[in-house]
C-alpha cells in the first residue's frame, strides 16, 4: 500500500496476533494525528495512483477515483478549485464554509486566517500518498465531514531519477524533474515543477512554480527527516458569467481581472525514538510563511447622483442612494471621460506560523485485553496581518475594471479600509485506542480536548478589536467486525467541531458587511460549528473467473449545529457571516475494482443529500424570485448549493508491452446555485466527462504520452450563482436579461508529452 512512512508496525503487529512491533529502517513520519489510525475505511491513493499518464495530478486523481468527490470552480480556473466530499469543502474561498481538515506531513494545511486550503501550493511531483479519511475527532479542527492526509516522498520512497515535459493548447506547457537514493539509512529527495497556462478563456493565464527537499536518516531504533516546500504562484480566476454571454462566447468572462498571488515556504522536522519494545514517540514539527495579494476588479452600484449630477452616489440594493466618499471625508466627483463606473478591491494577507504534533504510540495488554494506545499533543499558531482597500475604477469597453485613483471610504461602513493583526492559537489533546475485544471484533476510541483563541486588533479603527475563545471536547467510537474471506463490518459515531474563523468573525455583521473579495469590517459574536456523525459500512475483497478485486460500502449521516452561511447583503458584492442553526449531510458511497492480466475497471457511485434543517431569511438580489427587497425564504429540507446530489465515475485501463490505455469517465447530477437556498429556480445542469490517454514506451526509459480532457468537447458548468446584467452593457450580447451565471468547465483540452525515469 506504499504507507511506510505513516505505518505504525505496532499496529500490524497487533494485527498479526502479537504485541512485539519489528523496527526496521523503513521512514516512519507521523502525517496527522494518531498516524494511519483508523485507515481500515479510509480511501487511500499512492503515488501509482495519482501519476497520470501526464504526471502527478493529486486534484485529477481524488475526482476520477473518488466518486464522493466533486470539485467546484468559483474561480473559473481549474488550479483553484473548491474540493467538496460529503457535502463539506475545503476551499480557497475565504467565503467558502471550511468542512475539511488538511494535513501536510503531519502539519495543519489550513491556513490560519480563514482555515482555507490552496492546492495549488501542493507540489503534485512530491506527493507520495494521499488518504480521505472520516469524520473523527482525533484530527482536530474542521473535520467535519472528515481529513485530507497529504504526506511527502523520501528518497526510499521514490528512488531514481525523472522527468517530464509537456505541451499543450492555449500556450500550456508542464514540465517537472525528481530525484530520490538511500544508501544505509541516509536518504535523499528533491523536486522541482513548473506549470504555465495561458488560460482557454479570456484574460486568464497561470503560472506555479514548485520546488520540494526530504532529507533523512532511518535506523532500527529512531530516525529523523527535514523537509523543505517553496511555492509561488500567479492564478487568474474571473469567474462565474452570464449564460447569455457564456451562450455567445464560452471563453468570455463578465469583469476582470480577478488575480491571485501565493508564496509559501515551509519547512518541518520529523523524529522518532523508540521507547522500549513497543513504543516509540514520535513528532512532526513545522514553520511556514505566506504572502497573498489578490487584485479583482468588479462591478459597483456607482453613479452620477440625482440631486448633483457633479457628484457620484453609492445605491444600495434596496434603491436607497448614498454620497460616495473618500478616504478625506470628501464626496467624489463624476471623472472626465467616465461612462461606467466599478470598484478595483485589492487585498494583502501576510501569515507567519507553525505548529507540532507529537505523539506517544505503544502497544499493551490489560487484562488480557490487547490496546494499540495513541496519546497525543497539538498546537499551532499563527500572527496575521490583514488589509484591503477598494478603490473607484473606471469599467472599459471590455469590462476591464482600471483603477482612477481614489479610495472610498462609506461613513455607514459599507465600504472602507481594513487593517488588522491577529493572533491565534488552538492546542489539542488527544487519545486514540484500538481495543481487541475478540480475535474478530475492536472497538476504535478518539477522544479530543480543542481549544482556541483569537486575538484581533483594528489597525485602523477599534471596530475590529477582540479576542475570541472557544473550548470543546469530543468524542468517538467505532466498532470493526472481521468477516470471513477478508471482508468486515463497521459501524461509528463520531462529534467534531470547528471555531469561527478571523475572517468570519469580523465580517459577521449584517450592517457593517465585508466584499466578496476578502474584506472584513466588523467583530459581533459567532458561536463554533458542531457536527454529529454516524456511519456504518463493509468492504471486503472477492475473486472469480481469473478476475480479482475490492469493493466497498459506506453509509453516513451528519447533522451540524450553528452551521455558518456567507450571505448577502444590501450592497452590491458584499456579505456577512451569520450562524443558521442546523443543517444535515447524509448519503451512501459505493466503490468497486477488477483486475485481470492487463486491464482494470474502477467503478464509483455517491448519493450526498445536503439539507437545511432551520428556517431563516436571507439576502439574494440576483435571484429572480427573490421578493421586492431581494430576499428569498429558506425552509427546512432545502438543499444546500453548490452540492450534487448523484455522482459516478468509471475507468477502463489496458497496460501491456510498450502501450499503455485509459479512459475514464466521471458524471454528476445538477445543483443549486449560489443564492437560491430555497431551491426555487432551476438547478445547474449535471454533466458527464470522459478523457481519453495513451502511452507508449520508446525505450532507455522514456516514454510519449497524449492525454485528452473532455474528449467529446461537452459544454457544461461545475458551480452557478447569479449577476446583474441589466447594470452592463453586453456587446456580445444586446438585451441580455438572465441573472444567472455560470462557471464554465475547460472543452476539449490536449497535452502531448515525453516522460523519462532512469
Amino acid at each position: 500500500m506504499g504507507r511506510r512512512r505513516q505505518s505504525i508496525p505496532a499496529l500490524t503487529a497487533f494485527f498479526m496476533g502479537t504485541l512485539t512491533p519489528a523496527y526496521g529502517q523503513d521512514a516512519i513520519i507521523v502525517t496527522a494525528p494518531g498516524g494511519s489510525a483508523d485507515m481500515d475505511d479510509a480511501r487511500l491513493l499512492t503515488a501509482q495512483d495519482i501519476a497520470a499518464l501526464s504526471g502527478p495530478d493529486v486534484l485529477r486523481a481524488l475526482s476520477m477515483q473518488v466518486a464522493g468527490v466533486s470539485l467546484s470552480e468559483a474561480q473559473g480556473n481549474a488550479y483553484q478549485p473548491s474540493l467538496v466530499y460529503r457535502g463539506f469543502s475545503a476551499s480557497a474561498l475565504q467565503g467558502s464554509a471550511q468542512g475539511l481538515a488538511v494535513y501536510l506531513d503531519g502539519g495543519r494545511f489550513n491556513l490560519p486566517f480563514g482555515d482555507t486550503v490552496n492546492f495549488d501550493l501542493l507540489p503534485d511531483s512530491a506527493i507520495d500518498s494521499v488518504s480521505l479519511r472520516d469524520s473523527n475527532p482525533i484530527y482536530g479542527l474542521n473535520a467535519l465531514g472528515g481529513a485530507v492526509v497529504v504526506a511527502t516522498h523520501n528518497g526510499k520512497s521514490a528512488p531514481g531519477l525523472s522527468a517530464g515535459l509537456g505541451l499543450g493548447d492555449h500556450r500550456r506547457t508542464k514540465a517537472d524533474v525528481a530525484y530520490g537514493a538511500a544508501k544505509d539509512g541516509r536518504s535523499l529527495f528533491v523536486a522541482g515543477q513548473v506549470q504555465r497556462d495561458g488560460g482557454w478563456r479570456d484574460y486568464s493565464p497561470s503560472r506555479l512554480y514548485h520546488g520540494f527537499a526530504d532529507m533523512g536518516w532511518d535506523g532500527a531504533r529512531a530516525g529523523v527527516h527535514i523537509k523543505l516546500l517553496a511555492a509561488d504562484t500567479d492564478l487568474t480566476g474571473n469567474g462565474a458569467a452570464p449564460v447569455e454571454l457564456l451562450a455567445a462566447d464560452r471563453a468570455a468572462v463578465f469583469t476582470h481581472p480577478d488575480r491571485t498571488q501565493n508564496r509559501l515556504l515551509r519547512g518541518s522536522f520529523h523524529p522518532w525514538i523508540a521507547v522500549g519494545a513497543a513504543s516509540r514517540i514520535e513528532a512532526s514539527l513545522y514553520v511556514q510563511t505566506l504572502r497573498q495579494r489578490t487584485a479583482n476588479g468588479d462591478l459597483a452600484d456607482i453613479a452620477p447622483c440625482a440631486t448633483d449630477s457633479r457628484l457620484l452616489c453609492l445605491q444600495s440594493l434596496d434603491d436607497e442612494t448614498a454620497p460616495l466618499v473618500g478616504l478625506t471625508g470628501d464626496v467624489l466627483s463624476v471623472q472626465a471621460g467616465v461612462e461606467d463606473y466599478g470598484v478595483f478591491n485589492r487585498s494583502r494577507t501576510t501569515s507567519d506560523g507553525g505548529g507540532l504534533l507529537l505523539q506517544f504510540v505503544t502497544q499493551a495488554e490489560l487484562f488480557q485485553i490487547g490496546h494499540a494506545l495513541t496519546l497525543g499533543l497539538s498546537h499551532d499558531r499563527a500572527s496575521s496581518r490583514f488589509s484591503a482597500e477598494t478603490e473607484l475604477g473606471a469599467l472599459e469597453e471590455d469590462r476591464a475594471v482600471t483603477g482612477l485613483g481614489p479610495i472610498l471610504r462609506q461613513p455607514d461602513g459599507a465600504i472602507a479600509p481594513v487593517g488588522v493583526d491577529v493572533q491565534s492559537r488552538a492546542t489539542g489533546l488527544f487519545l486514540w485506542d484500538e481495543v481487541a475485544l475478540s480475535s474478530r471484533l475492536t472497538a476504535e476510541i478518539g477522544l479530543r480536548w480543542n481549544q482556541v483563541a483569537i486575538d484581533m486588533d483594528d489597525q485602523i479603527g477599534t471596530l475590529l478589536d477582540g479576542q475570541h475563545r472557544f473550548r470543546r471536547l469530543n468524542p468517538g467510537l467505532e466498532f470493526d467486525y472481521r468477516l470471513a474471506k477478508g471482508a468486515s463490518l463497521r459501524v461509528g459515531y463520531a462529534e467534531t467541531s470547528r471555531a469561527p474563523t478571523p475572517a468570519e468573525l469580523s465580517c459577521a455583521d449584517e450592517n457593517a458587511p465585508c466584499s466578496l473579495t476578502n474584506f472584513f469590517v466588523a467583530d459581533p459574536p459567532l458561536d463554533q460549528v458542531v457536527a454529529k456523525s454516524w456511519e456504518a459500512g463493509s468492504d471486503g475483497a472477492w475473486q472469480a473467473a481469473g478476475w480479482q478485486g475490492r469493493w466497498s460500502i459506506a453509509l453516513y449521516r451528519t447533522a451540524i449545529s450553528n452551521d455558518l452561511l456567507l450571505t448577502a447583503a444590501e450592497t452590491r458584492g458584499r456579505a456577512f457571516f451569520q450562524n443558521i442553526g442546523q443543517t444535515r449531510r447524509e448519503g451512501i458511497e459505493a466503490h468497486g475494482t477488477a483486475r485481470r492480466g492487463p486491464w482494470s475497471l474502477d467503478i464509483g457511485y455517491a448519493f450526498t443529500r445536503a439539507q437545511f434543517r432551520s428556517p431563516f431569511v436571507a439576502n439574494s438580489p440576483g435571484n429572480p424570485n427573490a421578493d421586492e427587497e431581494g430576499r428569498i425564504q429558506i425552509l427546512p429540507a432545502n438543499h444546500l448549493p453548490g452540492i450534487p446530489t448523484h455522482r459516478g465515475l468509471a475507468s477502463l485501463g489496458y497496460d501491456a508491452g510498450p502501450w499503455t490505455f485509459k479512459a475514464d469517465m466521471h458524471a454528476q447530477s445538477g445543483q443549486w446555485r449560489m443564492g437560491d437556498e430555497s431551491n426555487v429556480d432551476r438547478k445547474l445542469g449535471g454533466f458527464a466527462r470522459f478523457d481519453l490517454g495513451a502511452a507508449v514506451k520508446l525505450g532507455r526509459g522514456l516514454t510519449a504520452y497524449l492525454d485528452v480532457t473532455n474528449i467529446f468537447n461537452r459544454h457544461h458548468a461545475t458551480f452557478g450563482a447569479y449577476s446583474e446584467t441589466d447594470e452592463i452593457d453586453l456587446d456580445e450580447v444586446p438585451g441580455a436579461s438572465d441573472p444567472r451565471a455560470n462557471s464554465p468547465a475547460a472543452p476539449r483540452r490536449i497535452l502531448l508529452g515525453l516522460r523519462w525515469r532512469r
